[in-house]
């Protein structure tokens, strides 16, 4: 079947269905032409969930597919290839929570949204690499010691711009790592007049060369309202595709082309279209997990929500910081 043939058929179930697609930011480009939505993964559930679509497609990995899940548990959440896990999301477990809050039982919980639905269970607060410092900054100013997991190194950055004590999991992102300090260097001495722009789950190395440090949706804006002409992206090679289509008079280098994530590039548009077709593969969530996990969300989404998406008062009731556990 032509690629123009699949188009035309996916358009067609998804009005049959009902159905939006959500890409995320590292999708292919041909994935990311096909979705009704393009962007971050807890940005894309919130979106999905502020629409009347009675079917998400999530093209990403599976921890984000949960989340639309999460947020929107009456709709039917179906990602495209259900092997695309996230190695990040892998690195801590709920087992490994609850031994971390033994050994810290006055600490608040914080887990990045790049973890399971059973692990943002588990914990008290959730938050995405665009708020982790908002959230940490907007906490009360006590004693109690805070454990963020899994990312290490976006843990480091939160750590160093909030100015508080962090215990960190031991997790990162087998893509962002392969981003090396000589990398950046290599190119800016090539392009001087480009401004580097990385993702905080980058190393510390990496991250000291840059001009800005930002999530994904940071890099979109900060990009559009800077006057430079050039721009050394340092994350997961698949962001230029966006940066290049919304900016076309502006030049994007990828900091590493090794940084590739490989169970992003999972899903094709052929795939997108056996999902509507089939109804393969449903993304289910316990109810009692997504009751649990909501209430790790709603903190943060009580802070911010993206244009088009849902705020708190929609999705779940509002956290008390100074209750039992919080």
């Amino acid at each position: 079947m032509s690629e123009l043939s699949l188009v035309h058929e996916i358009t067609k179930l998804k009005q049959e269905r009902n159905a939006v697609i959500l890409a995320h930011n590292y999708q292919r480009p041909e994935v990311q032409d096909i979705a009704d939505f393009v962007g971050d993964s807890l940005g894309l559930s919130m979106q999905a969930a502020g629409t009347d679509a009675d079917v998400i497609v999530f093209c990403g990995v599976y921890f984000m597919a949960e989340t639309a899940k999460i947020l929107s548990p009456g709709k039917t959440v179906l990602i495209p290839d259900s092997n695309a896990g996230c190695p990040l999301a892998q690195m801590i477990t709920v087992d490994d929570v609850r031994v971390l809050k033994q050994r810290h039982p006055e600490a608040r919980t914080l887990c990045y949204v790049n973890t399971t639905a059973a692990v943002k269970a588990e914990c008290d607060l959730c938050c995405t690499s665009a708020n982790a410092v908002a959230v940490i900054e907007s906490l009360p100013q006590d004693d109690r010691p805070l454990i963020f997991v899994p990312d290490k190194y976006l843990a480091g950055y939160a750590a160093r711009q909030t100015g508080r004590e962090i215990i960190a999991g031991g997790g990162y992102c087998p893509s962002h790592v392969k981003i090396l300090a000589e990398d950046i260097l290599r190119l800016k001495a090539a392009h001087p007049r480009a401004r580097v722009v990385v993702h905080p789950e980058c190393t510390p190395e990496v991250q000291a060369l840059a001009d800005t440090i930002a999530s994904t949706e940071g890099m979109c804006r900060d990009v559009k309202r800077s006057d430079a002409a050039e721009f050394i992206i340092g994350t997961e090679a698949g962001m230029v595709y966006r940066l290049r289509k919304e900016n076309p008079g502006k030049t994007f280098f990828p900091a590493s082309g090794l940084a590739l994530c490989p169970n992003m590039k999972r899903c094709t548009v052929e795939k997108v279209r056996g999902a509507l077709a089939n109804n393969q593969y449903e993304v289910d969530v316990p109810e009692h997990i997504i009751e649990k996990a909501r209430k790790s969300l709603a903190y943060m989404m009580s802070l911010t929500a993206p244009a088009g998406g849902v705020r708190l008062a929609a999705v779940t009731s509002p956290v008390n910081l100074s209750s039992p556990g919080i």
